[in-house]
């Protein structure tokens, strides 16, 4: 690690006040260039305990940058992980008061809730679907800290990977008897298709992402606790929204789900 521990918390507390305010920042790593993997978690850990410090309780976790073609891009070999909190819980068909939020996107994500323990290493698709409780759809609001959206990956792993908010709902099912990895998504915009996707577009099948986390946490000696609730990753690109916007989306065998942005 390249950072002392008053410096990760110092940077914790920023990029905490900056959500907590809805403020704009510059990403970390202009003032701290050396920052490597390791800071960018424990900034990530620390703002973390900010938070439940404070009472906030988290609801789950989630991945993010889990396509193929994203990672070879950003040159990374994994994924990104990050939690969900209890304030960031939206309902279906509900709203999201924008003015809580900076530059807003939505991405449709494949969820998991988990019946049993997952830990790596080694963990794999077969693994998670029988750990798996059940699937259900997922939309998640990211919304990045950083000034105009613009920023590296070491810098958005410390801001908690743009998490923002999230809404889960349609129909819940087992994941045994559904092909996860063909399951097909609309997303709509004020009623015009603006993405659609399949599962395989998150690691090639979403249960990867899960086992992929599995063995991140492992490697830390740590697990994915049985009940958790994990977004897997955007299975669409990320779509901008504002005050005003209807936003639904049209899982197959999984039913759908809507936000209106107020």
């Amino acid at each position: 690690m390249a950072l002392d521990k008053a410096t990760i918390q110092k940077l914790a507390v920023h990029l905490d006040e900056a959500e907590m305010q809805c403020k704009e920042v510059i990403k970390i790593t202009d003032d701290h260039p050396d920052m490597d993997w390791d800071d960018a978690y424990a900034v990530q850990d620390a703002l973390r305990a900010i938070k439940t410090s404070r009472g906030v309780r988290i609801t789950g976790l989630k991945m993010g940058l889990t396509s193929h073609a994203k990672m070879k891009q950003m040159g990374v070999v994994d994924p990104v992980r990050g939690f969900l909190t209890d304030y960031g819980v939206l309902a279906d068909g509900g709203e999201c008061d924008t003015s809580s939020l900076i530059h807003p996107k939505v991405e449709a994500e494949i969820a998991f809730v988990t019946k049993k323990p997952l830990k790596g290493p080694g963990c794999h698709i077969g693994a998670v679907l029988a750990a798996t409780d059940f699937v259900l759809p997922g939309l998640e609001i990211i919304d990045s800290r950083y000034k105009d959206f613009k920023f590296d990956l070491k810098s958005v792993v410390a801001d908690n990977t743009s998490a923002a908010r999230y809404v889960v709902g349609g129909s819940a099912r087992s994941a045994l008897g559904i092909d996860l990895k063909n399951l097909g998504v609309v997303m709509e915009k004020n009623g015009e298709v603006v993405a659609t996707a399949a599962g395989s577009a998150v690691l090639g099948h979403p249960a990867q992402s899960v086992a992929m986390l599995a063995n991140m946490l492992g490697a830390r000696g740590e697990e994915i606790p049985a009940g958790t609730l994990i977004l897997t990753g955007g299975v669409t690109e990320a779509v901008a929204v504002g005050k005003g916007d209807n936003i639904t989306v049209r899982y197959q065998h999984l039913g759908s789900l809507s936000l209106r942005f107020v």
